[in-house]
């Protein structure tokens, strides 16, 4: 029979136990990497749908200003307006994106002011079915920012957190939120 001695069989226990030590180092690394990528397609995800209700908005907003152009008379620069937009393209950044949404709602604003000037615009029913799809996808639009930043929370506090951010390293770095519109930021003045 062999018969080791015990300065051998300690050297295999250590042996064994560093490699062991370094599979479970490496599989924390490569499931930490799959959950940092995981975390990226949702933040890219949501941003899509955000892009999805932005061009909605446009369009229903041109379609909307098209059918009271028969009302307008010197609101034309409204309809010029948002002729000039376009729509940032997939690669814009986030806060282009936000400036694009913020030109819309004030479009959005002057329009209303044009609609409050003739009550038959007010009572088309096509013109009303536009006005209820742009309430509908500002819901949808409301909804996607909240997932965004919802998401971009998630993922920077992933990334941020020790030991994790060792693995982040450069290949990952924060996100931009979806900031909300100077407007909104501003604090609501009630007059009665």
């Amino acid at each position: 029979m062999f018969l080791m001695s015990t300065g051998a069989l300690i050297g295999i226990g250590v042996a064994a136990g560093v490699v062991l030590l370094i599979i479970c180092i490496i599989a924390w690394v490569i499931s930490t990497r799959n959950k940092f990528i995981r975390m990226e397609q949702d933040v890219e995800n949501s941003e899509s749908r955000i892009d999805i209700y932005l061009t909605k908005r446009f369009d229903l907003l041109t379609k909307m200003l098209d059918s009271t152009k028969g009302y307008m008379n010197y609101e034309k620069e409204t309809l010029t307006e948002v002729v000039k937009m376009r729509n940032p393209g997939v690669n814009a950044s986030v806060k282009e994106k936000a400036e694009f949404n913020e030109q819309m709602s004030s479009v959005a604003r002057q329009l209303n002011l044009v609609v409050e000037r003739y009550p038959d615009l007010k009572a088309d029913k096509m013109f009303n079915n536009l006005q209820q799809s742009i309430s509908e996808v500002e819901e949808n639009l409301q909804a996607a920012r909240s997932n965004f930043n919802s998401n971009v929370g998630s993922f920077n506090k992933a990334i941020l957190q020790f030991p994790a951010s060792i693995v982040a390293g450069s290949r990952f770095t924060k996100k931009e939120y979806f900031e909300a519109e100077e407007a909104k930021k501003q604090d609501v003045k009630m007059e009665f």
